[in-house]
């Protein structure tokens, strides 16, 4: 019996992870990918956020043995530290104590995990192949060589579209009746800035948190790197008064960040030069169902772009992953395996993407509110005192591998809850006592 072929379209994160599980169940794996081989040629910068990896994706890795190499790379992030105009910093923990994100290179990840992918005697990558059509009911695509311009037709066994928001797979599948396909832009776009180490090599902020500049209608953020520098990146509406399209050149662009970012400037030595050089890239939201079509699957943002404010995008991708190769054992039949994923997965994804969705207003504009932050105090008191056993709706997704849907829903509830225990001003001495088992009951059980 001939060896089953599985065609991975995509080199990205998810694609090269993909490439490890589906390796290890014995299929040959050919993982085609448009741009070059970044190991050879750099990975792109100037649109890339760095990334926060949490439980969700560190469990993907573990159970295929990658975790210690991808370890070595990462950078835990405690916390929030949250900068307010007048130079003051509030600290948020993420968690209980020693929970942590952590703040990896999304160019120096992707590497790793080609890496690791291609150690394997039945993976191949192939570099600078465009998926110009595909072919559902041969099993076959058609590539285009990018710098030759040649064309290549493959049959495979399966087909397994990680390439992306803009994915030529599900593009593929889009033409199919009934299937179910949305995309929404958000006004925001965003700009990758840069704090440079200090001269030592040191790191000019804290290492060990994620940096929050709030500033109501717009944002920025930043992530520690090994080096000890931080990527920025700044979150602006495109149009309208302090925008994209009203930063035009570098008086206007000195002013703005003199007025709502004066803490950070003298950090930024080349801030005029990244702000012009660095593309503002748009935020995409895709959903779509079912995630598969005959011998074709899709994973990662091909099946589920988010906004990147809940640092879930890649953690569910990877997750994708996981559910896929654990369903396999459950589901022999290959119409039961790819439905089960779908249907499994669609309602966990759509949960993220709303979850996304307002945890970008909630980092925009509530952390910078005193109402909001006796908030988020009165549930790190309730998370602290063992006797209540309570885990936060941010708990749920960034620290546990409960679904999405579970989380978004117990998440609305614990909203509700707080809201009405921060107009309680007894709350502190009811918590310290043990007297708010009537709030639990009522809004969490």
């Amino acid at each position: 019996m001939s060896q089953k072929k599985v065609t991975i379209i995509g080199g990205g994160l998810v694609g090269a992870l993909q490439a490890c599980y589906m390796q290890r169940r014995g299929y040959k794996v050919d993982v085609y990918e448009s741009r070059g081989d970044m190991r050879k040629v750099g990975y792109i910068g100037g649109r890339s956020i760095n990334l926060a990896l949490s439980t969700r994706g560190w469990t993907a890795l573990e159970k295929i043995g990658l975790d210690d190499e991808i370890q070595k790379i990462a950078i835990p992030m405690y916390g929030r530290a949250i900068h307010m105009i007048d130079g003051t910093v509030n600290y948020q923990p993420y968690g209980k104590e020693n929970q942590a994100i952590y703040s990896v290179s999304r160019g120096e990840l992707n590497k790793k995990l080609v890496e690791l992918a291609d150690s394997y005697e039945n993976v191949d990558f192939h570099f600078n192949q465009f998926c110009k059509n595909i072919d559902f009911q041969k099993s076959e695509i058609n590539f285009v060589d990018t710098q030759t311009q040649e064309n290549n037709t493959i049959a495979s066994d399966f087909i397994m579209g990680t390439d992306g928001a803009f994915s030529r797979v599900r593009q593929a599948i889009q033409t199919v009746p009934r299937f179910q396909y949305s995309q929404y832009y958000i006004d925001y776009g965003y700009k990758e800035l840069f704090i440079p180490a200090g001269p030592n090599g040191e790191f000019l902020l804290d290492k060990n948190s994620l940096h929050i500049w709030p500033r109501g209608q717009f944002m920025m953020i930043a992530l520690p790197n090994l080096d000890g520098s931080f990527t920025c990146t700044l979150f602006l509406p495109f149009e309208g008064e302090m925008a994209f399209d009203d930063l035009n050149n570098e008086t206007q662009v000195k002013a703005y960040f003199d007025q709502y970012f004066p803490d950070v400037v003298a950090l930024m030595p080349s801030l005029i030069q990244d702000f012009f050089k660095n593309p503002t890239s748009a935020l995409v939201t895709v959903r779509c169902y079912p995630w598969h079509h005959k011998n074709s699957l899709l994973l990662g943002d091909a099946a589920h772009a988010i906004v990147p404010f809940f640092g879930q995008g890649m953690n569910c991708g990877f997750e994708d992953a996981r559910i896929l190769d654990e369903l396999i054992d459950i589901y022999p039949d290959q119409n039961e395996l790819f439905q089960a994923y779908s249907q499994q997965r669609k309602e966990n994804g759509d949960a993220i993407a709303q979850m996304a969705l307002d945890n970008f207003i909630e980092m925009r504009d509530k952390v910078g509110i005193p109402e909001f932050l006796e908030m988020k105090h009165i549930e790190h008191e309730i998370m602290e005192n063992p006797i209540y056993n309570y885990t936060s709706m941010y708990q749920y997704v960034s620290f546990s591998n409960e679904s999405y849907a579970f989380a978004y829903d117990i998440g609305k509830k614990q909203y509700a809850m707080l809201e009405e225990m921060a107009k309680d001003k007894d709350i502190y001495t009811k918590i310290k006592n043990n007297q708010i088992q009537d709030y639990l009951d009522r809004y969490l059980r």
